[in-house]
């Protein structure tokens, strides 16, 4: 919590600074928004069941080419994002790269659940329109589409739960089997209330989901006895966002 409220810190002055100094048609901001997100593999056995919650924080830039029209774009972390994989093989080795705290922990019984929680570092972008009762209405209506986001992986956590032989474990480092550049696409949503003359409070949902591949290589075992081969499906995070951002 402490590295969180450090970092909200930095980036609220950050924010007001660059605002500051800001040329006409530019708008500087900051976000706090807690997001929902899942896992999903294109391996009907490697199936996604639990989700997480975690947080946005970040710096928000908007330059309006026209009133009501704006490219939008940001620095900022994506913490805790993630979801749980429930592995449907009879075993299956899907963190084999990373440096477990033991190596029984490297092959996982069936239905065990391999609990990912990533952090990143993110640059969105995208386009902006708003729209109000009038010209000079304080509140509007905005719609954001679309937004794409590059993620760099800084930090990966993995929990297994559920599994035999006394192979619980939680707090690994799971780097090593996560991809460390993300790309994704969303869209949002939300209304726009002016407080005042130069502060503008922000509330929206928005959706963004990966297209890039987040999991690494591993290897699976279909039935007892048989050997292990390589497990070859895509697994990608879904994330739904409230977002909460002031603008100055």
């Amino acid at each position: 919590m402490k590295k969180i409220a450090s970092v909200f810190c930095f980036l609220l002055v950050l924010s007001v600074s660059i605002s500051a100094q800001s040329t006409p048609g530019f708008r500087f901001g900051f976000q706090a928004s807690p997001t929902w997100s899942w896992m999903r593999t294109t391996d009907k056995k490697l199936e996604g069941v639990l989700s997480n919650w975690g947080l946005k924080l970040g710096a928000l830039g908007e330059y309006y080419f026209a009133p009501n029209y704006a490219f939008i774009g940001g620095l900022g972390f994506g913490f805790n994002q993630g979801g749980t994989i429930q592995n449907g093989y009879e075993m299956a080795s899907l963190w084999d790269d990373s440096d477990l705290s033991e190596e029984k922990y490297k092959v996982v019984d069936k239905e065990a659940k391999l609990h990912y929680r990533l952090n990143y570092v993110e640059i969105p972008f995208g386009l902006k329109m708003r729209g109000g009762s009038n010209e000079d209405a304080r509140m509007k209506f905005y719609a954001e589409v679309p937004v794409f986001t590059i993620g760099f992986v800084s930090r990966a956590q993995g929990d297994i739960r559920g599994s035999n032989q006394d192979k619980n474990t939680e707090d690994e480092d799971i780097r090593d089997d996560v991809k460390g550049l993300s790309l994704s696409w969303g869209l949002g949503g939300g209304i726009e209330y002016e407080i005042a003359s130069s502060t503008t409070l922000v509330a929206g949902i928005s959706y963004q989901q990966q297209f890039t591949d987040v999991t690494g290589k591993g290897m699976i075992q279909k039935n007892v006895g048989d050997p292990f081969v390589e497990e070859k499906s895509k697994g990608t995070i879904g994330l739904i966002a409230l977002k909460l951002a002031v603008f100055f």
